[in-house]
């Protein structure tokens, strides 16, 4: 995949504490795309961490992953077309449930004590793999000739 992307924005923006792992997904996806929302629009992302509000459950850095596709395949208009917007949701989703075995949060989290270092590590890698298994979808969508 694109491994450019790894250890790059969205892995250090969790790291540095300015985000967590769903705005800084979007974050990313929304800056490399020329910020085609405002950049305080990651408001919109603040509610996936820790799976949906500290609930445990969906990955908010899927969960992000989702929502920056949308900037790139989301429709604008009600009723509008949207032809690829389902594909790459369920092929990140997909990608993610076999490199990580899950999309829970809790189950991604289990092993590590709540705001230890290495859940604070388990979810920066996590975040990373995101940003770059979106990142992807997106640059192979810009290719000439290649199916977006």
């Amino acid at each position: 995949m694109i491994s450019i992307f790894r250890g790059l924005p969205g892995e250090f923006l969790y790291r540095d504490g300015d985000y967590l792992c769903s705005e800084a997904v979007f974050t990313v996806v929304n800056d490399y795309l020329g910020r085609p929302v405002p950049a305080e629009d990651v408001k919109m992302a603040s509610g996936f961490p820790v799976g949906m509000g500290k609930a445990g459950c969906a990955c908010g850095a899927l969960s992000g992953g989702v929502m920056a596709l949308g900037l790139k395949f989301g429709r604008t208009q009600p009723k509008g077309e949207m032809p690829d917007m389902f594909r790459v949701s369920k092929e990140l989703h997909d990608e993610f449930k076999k490199k990580l075995r899950s999309t829970c949060c809790r189950v991604l989290i289990k092993k590590f004590e709540f705001g230890s270092s290495e859940h604070l590590t388990q979810c920066i890698y996590i975040t990373g793999q995101v940003a770059e298994m979106v990142m992807g979808k997106i640059l192979l969508a810009e290719r000439p000739g290649q199916d977006s």
